[in-house]
């Protein structure tokens, strides 16, 4: 390994910086993007049947909030209620959309840099090659070639367009993978706060 990196020359460093980063940007997003710590399938559920007799008191809000990024979308909407009994409709709603808000920022956290990183990723490459190119051109010389100079930037060139794919192709597959998660937790959220909104606006004079 350290005589590919060896003969792939400087140009390298930038793209071994980019792979170390990227890896772990992917391995935290895959930790902190999990269903049971984002939105788990049956919270609502669970949230609305013990909504329904009377709204939760706050040590129950507060572990809600703590369970995932729902519960904390969720808790503050009942967190509202429970403050403002005669809060109105679209006083709740901000309260949800403000939640929301951050949530979707937690989940979004990192994941322009990794995008960056599939961008720029090729274009570190292509640098490379632009350089290996260089030490070609400078290895002709009216006196004849120099072949060790000519073997070095042929290695450049290649080693670094190689790796500049190896390190942009999983980047680019992974920052759409999580992009699209993100939108699935993202529509999930709605929907459980529609739900719990439409509870909380037909309780019997707890909004009006």
């Amino acid at each position: 390994m350290f005589s590919i990196i060896q003969a792939a020359g400087w140009p390298i460093w930038p793209l071994l910086a980019c792979s170390v980063v990227a890896l772990a940007l992917i391995i935290e997003r895959l930790l902190n993007l999990r269903q049971h710590r984002v939105a788990p399938p049956r919270l609502i559920d669970e949230v609305l049947s013990i909504s329904q007799p009377h709204l939760p008191p706050p040590d129950v809000l507060n572990k809600l909030a703590e369970n995932s990024l729902l519960g904390d979308v969720l808790a503050s909407g009942l967190r509202t209620a429970l403050q403002e009994p005669r809060a109105s409709e679209e006083r709740l709603r901000q309260s949800f959309e403000l939640a929301g808000r951050h949530a979707i920022h937690l989940m979004e956290r990192y994941l322009n840099t990794l995008g960056t990183i599939a961008a720029a990723a090729p274009l570190l490459g292509l640098l490379g090659t632009v350089v290996g190119m260089i030490e070609i051109f400078g290895s002709q010389s009216p006196g004849g070639n120099n072949p060790a100079q000519l073997a070095h930037g042929i290695s450049i060139a290649l080693y670094n367009t190689a790796f500049g794919l190896i390190v942009a192709i999983p980047a680019l597959m992974f920052y759409r993978y999580f992009r699209g998660r993100v939108d699935a937790y993202v529509l999930d959220m709605e929907r459980a706060s529609d739900r719990l909104l439409s509870m909380l606006t037909h309780r019997g004079g707890t909004v009006r």
